[in-house]
Order: structure tokens, then C-alpha cells, then sequence
């Protein structure tokens, strides 16, 4: 199993938002930066864990905990012509932009970027490099233990 760090702005698709949609499960769509997508092409696997982060908003950081229920797939978005994520470029025999689908596990309390980044333990954390602009980026498992063990207080990994 990997962790992931997937960032969603609250007013796209907040945690609350997840938790309540059917199935508790949402494809991450939108997803426009070739790197991201050929993480979630590769790299991810149904049953990874995820770390749902609330960006583009005034209290940035991670609002809770989901996990992978889905191989990558052809984004429906990129064939939309009235959606903001239509690609001209993209055919259903050669799509260019793919999602996974991602399932609510818990909402746990806001772990901010700014607490992110006071702690050390943490310093090479994807999300906290300069000029990150990734909407996905692998956490690693000692950063994700601390993090839900030591900041999120809980007993287990959260999954």
C-alpha cells in the first residue's frame, strides 16, 4: 500500500462534501498536470491510503482521510465542452486525462499547512516543497504515521 496527499478546493469538493455523496465516493477529476496524472496512471492502487487536503482556501491543510477504490480511468470531464476541464485535444480512443475514484474514510480535524510545516519530522514532505503546484504527491509512510499518530491523535494509521 502507498500514501497520498490529493488536494480538492472545499468549494469543488469538500470532505463534508465526500462523506455525504453515494457511496461516499467521488472521481478525482480535474486532474490537468501530466505529472499527477501519471502518478495516479502508475503509481496508484485500489486500497492506497489518502490524505483529503482542503487547498485554495482560506485554511489550507488535510481535513481528513480517504482511500483509493479505483484504477485510473479516462476522465469524463475532458469531452465535455461545457466543462471547465474540456480538453479539445482529448478523444475517447486517445484520452489524455485520467482519475481515480477516492472513498470517504474519516473526517478528522484540520492538521493546517502551517502546522505542516512547524513540524520537522516533516521537512521533506512533497506538499511543503517550494513551488509545489501538485494536486497529488506521495506522502511517505513514516510522514503519514507521524501525522495521523502524533497530530491527528489517533490510535491506528486512520484506515
Amino acid at each position: 500500500m502507498r500514501y497520498w496527499l490529493m488536494k480538492s478546493e472545499p468549494d469543488d469538493v469538500s470532505i463534508d462534501d465526500l462523506a455525504r455523496r453515494p457511496d461516499a465516493t467521488v472521481p478525482w477529476y480535474g486532474v490537468r498536470n501530466y505529472q499527477a496524472r501519471n502518478l495516479m496512471r502508475d503509481q496508484m492502487s485500489v486500497g492506497d491510503a489518502v490524505f483529503f487536503y482542503h487547498s485554495s482556501c482560506p485554511q489550507p491543510g488535510i481535513a481528513g482521510i480517504a482511500r483509493v477504490v479505483s484504477a485510473a480511468y479516462p476522465d469524463a470531464t475532458q469531452f465535455d465542452a461545457a466543462s471547465p476541464y474540456f480538453d479539445p485535444k482529448a478523444t475517447r480512443e486517445s484520452p489524455r486525462w485520467l482519475n481515480v475514484d477516492v472513498r470517504f474514510v474519516r473526517k478528522t480535524r484540520l492538521v493546517a499547512l502551517a502546522e505542516l510545516r512547524a513540524r520537522p519530522e516533516l521537512a521533506n514532505m512533497r506538499v511543503l516543497a517550494r513551488a509545489n503546484r501538485l494536486s497529488i504527491t506521495p506522502v511517505d509512510p513514516a510522514e503519514w504515521h507521524f501525522i495521523t499518530r502524533e497530530l491527528m491523535g489517533l490510535e491506528d494509521d486512520g484506515i
